[in-house]
């Protein structure tokens, strides 16, 4: 199967790369999902890394970090903890505090942080700004339009074909998407966006609906230095057969055989670095995860969507297959200074999500969870032995005398690793079937457009 291309040493421009510099990291990740269970999970691979710190962390992140209870939302408390304890990188997981402003805080108080600017995050944080960037340096997307009043986008939706797609236009926790197949289906989402607020006071971006196998491509980012990590697709839909609603993500699984390397040349070339380059002619530079939501459509690949970080969970199954250094890759993000070479595993991962019952709508927490290993990141056969190439990231648990126990919507990612994408899938489907709880469910048919 194919995978995106690896990459040389690429340099900043007067800068040279220094492992010696690097020594003896304290590193903060904020947040508190399996996204920052896998960052957590990489950095503990590097050997520049003495010390990791998880805020607000999870069960499951404990075995791997020291998580401290403080909101990934909290900026002046994050502040203040960094300075105490000496942390001398702090990366940020959720869009949340990026859109408030972390990076730019931290950075005016001399700390290092990785991720974008509250300016330059704006390219998930309103839906209208990012069609705005990719129309003014011709970046190819669904057509648009973009509206304040109910009346006027009702207008518009009722004379155009269905389906048609409505974006509400800040951030909604990867909920604020619909497709309504017909009138009343958008005159409700409409409703319930523009009449209702029910993300919140905002737009609505009405675009074009269009066809083809979706896939994530994350690329580091450091104003115009763009490179592209490996590929992966995740599944939105709650249900098998990609039915029901829009959830955070339901599983995922890289490589991609349906995503050639030419392809994946052409989507860097022509989407992430002239966004990039995009936004540095804007005056506010990137630098972090530029994740680039794009569709291989009948008339070549477009963009779907931008987010300012890491996706979730498509980390939890790129992150395992990377074999360089994590740290002195965000390192290199961080400081400006050069990038050491990017190395993949030919491995294939795979990776179900388990959720609680009513998940993404209302659901019960506190249910215990039976078959994960004493440390919760492996699954036990049934000689109680952890089974090979299974890995747990946990979403959403919470430790008790007892063990662990349901906290979340998305609870844990089991994650298959083999040669194969097939044995991949088989692993994490043994891991999954290893897990016994009373109030979860998950998708099994992960992975259907390529397995």
């Amino acid at each position: 199967m194919p995978i995106i291309y690896n990459l040389p040493l690429k340099k900043a421009a007067g800068q040279t790369f220094n492992v010696e510099q690097f020594k003896d990291a304290v590193v903060l990740v904020v947040g508190g999902g399996g996204r920052e269970h896998a960052i957590v999970d990489a950095l503990s691979r590097s050997p520049f890394v003495t010390k990791i710190y998880c805020a607000p962390g999870n069960a499951g992140i404990a075995a791997q970090a020291e998580c401290v209870p403080i909101a990934d939302h909290d900026i002046p408390a994050l502040l203040d903890f960094v300075r105490e304890k000496g942390v001398t990188l702090t990366v940020v997981g959720p869009e949340v505090p990026l859109a408030q402003g972390i990076a730019d805080t931290f950075a005016d108080a001399g700390q290092r942080v990785f991720g974008p600017s509250a300016a330059a995050a704006r390219i998930e944080s309103s839906k209208d700004f990012a069609k705005t960037i990719m129309a003014r340096y011709g970046v190819p997307t669904a057509s648009y339009r973009t509206f304040e009043d109910f009346e006027e986008a009702w207008a518009y939706v009722r004379e155009r074909p269905f389906p048609q797609v409505l974006k509400y236009d800040g951030l909604a926790a990867g909920k604020g998407v619909t497709i309504p197949q017909d009138a009343a289906e958008a005159e409700a989402d409409l409703r319930s966006m523009l009449l209702d607020d029910r993300f919140g006071k905002g737009k609505v971006v009405v675009e074009e609906f269009l066809t083809g196998p979706e896939f994530s491509l994350m690329c580091l980012v450091d104003g115009d230095r763009v490179f592209p990590l490996a590929l992966a697709q995740d599944h939105k839909r709650a249900y098998e057969g990609d039915r029901g609603p829009n959830t955070g993500g339901m599983g995922a699984y890289s490589p991609l055989p349906f995503v050639s390397e030419e392809d994946a040349r052409w989507a860097v070339e022509h989407i992430m670095e002239p966004v990039a380059k995009g936004l540095v002619a804007e005056g506010i530079p990137f630098r972090g995860v530029l994740y680039g939501g794009l569709m291989k459509t009948p008339d070549g690949i477009k963009v779907i969507e931008f987010n300012c970080r890491f996706g979730d969970p498509e980390t939890e199954v790129v992150l395992p297959r990377l074999e360089s250094d994590f740290y002195l890759m965000v390192s290199a993000i961080t400081d400006s200074t050069a990038m050491p070479e990017i190395k993949w595993s030919d491995d294939a991962t795979l990776g179900f999500v388990m959720a609680s019952e009513g998940y993404p709508g209302s659901y019960e927490k506190g249910f215990p969870i039976e078959g994960l290993t004493s440390d919760g990141l492996g699954v036990k056969d049934p000689d109680g032995n952890a089974i090979e190439g299974v890995r747990v990231y946990h979403m959403g648990t919470r430790a008790t005398e007892d063990g662990f126990v349901t906290a979340g919507g998305r609870v844990l990612m089991v994650v298959g690793k083999a040669r194969k994408l097939q044995d991949a899938w088989d692993k994490a489907f043994e891991g999954v079937e290893g897990i016994s709880c009373d109030n979860l469910f998950f998708r099994s048919d992960i992975g259907h457009q390529a397995v």
